[in-house]
């Protein structure tokens, strides 16, 4: 059994890459991790030009990892909340999987799981709930392929304005907008994936849930 995780962080070493990687490590199964930052994956066109041959005519890395997806037995998506909804990389990586739809359905039943990492906390005000936001994108998008959506983790991460150096005199500023007046990057501090009691046993949790539909699959083959 082998288990693909793909992340849409462009982030070398982000909250995403090791919340996936969390999930992958407690499958108990083979695994693969992907970063799509090193690929090159162009959003769907619409055409249908792959319904005959159940392959896509965009000639990038999407060709690729269309047929990853297609040969592993589960798959993990990670992916991020840039203006509170999935991140356009991601979403093109699972735009570029349609495909596998047609006449065969080569994704229904496959165990799938999401990691989302967003800046805005659960329950803020004023603020969109981006992380279920991200989470529904791909749990919907389960859905629509027939697949065996386990659920997801979402892990706070950080606004990108703790790192511009100029959040103090911006006109929106992410880390005010979301933490309110006088917030600072000091004094919201910066998250990290291990210190989340909550999404680091989810992770684990979900992998496990993996794990089992999988041992659960291959007591019926045998």
């Amino acid at each position: 059994m082998k288990v693909i995780g793909i992340s849409g962080s462009p982030i070398n070493n982000s909250n995403t890459d090791r919340g996936v990687t969390a999930v992958l490590e407690a499958t108990g199964a083979e695994t693969e991790f992907i970063k799509l930052i090193d690929y090159t994956v162009a959003p769907c066109k619409g055409c249908l030009g792959c319904l005959k041959t159940n392959r896509c005519v965009i000639k990038d890395d999407g060709i690729e990892l269309a047929q990853k997806v297609k040969d592993a037995d589960a798959l993990v998506v990670g992916g991020f909340t840039p203006y509170s909804t999935l991140d356009s990389r991601t979403k093109a990586f699972l735009e570029r999987l349609y495909p596998l739809r047609h006449k065969y359905g080569f994704l229904v039943g496959k165990p799938v799981a999401s990691v989302i990492t967003t800046g805005v906390p659960e329950g803020v005000e004023g603020m969109p709930p981006a992380g279920e936001m991200g989470a529904k994108a791909i749990q919907f998008f389960a859905m629509e392929e027939g697949m065996n959506y386990v659920g997801h983790v979402v892990i706070e991460g950080n606004v990108p304005c703790i790192k511009c150096g100029h959040h103090k005199e911006c006109a929106v500023d992410g880390i005010e907008m979301i933490y309110g007046p006088g917030a600072t990057v000091e004094s919201v501090g910066i998250h990290s994936f291990e210190d989340q009691e909550a999404a680091f046993l989810g992770a684990s949790d979900l992998g496990q849930k993996i794990g089992s539909v999988l041992n659960a699959e291959g007591s019926d083959k045998g």
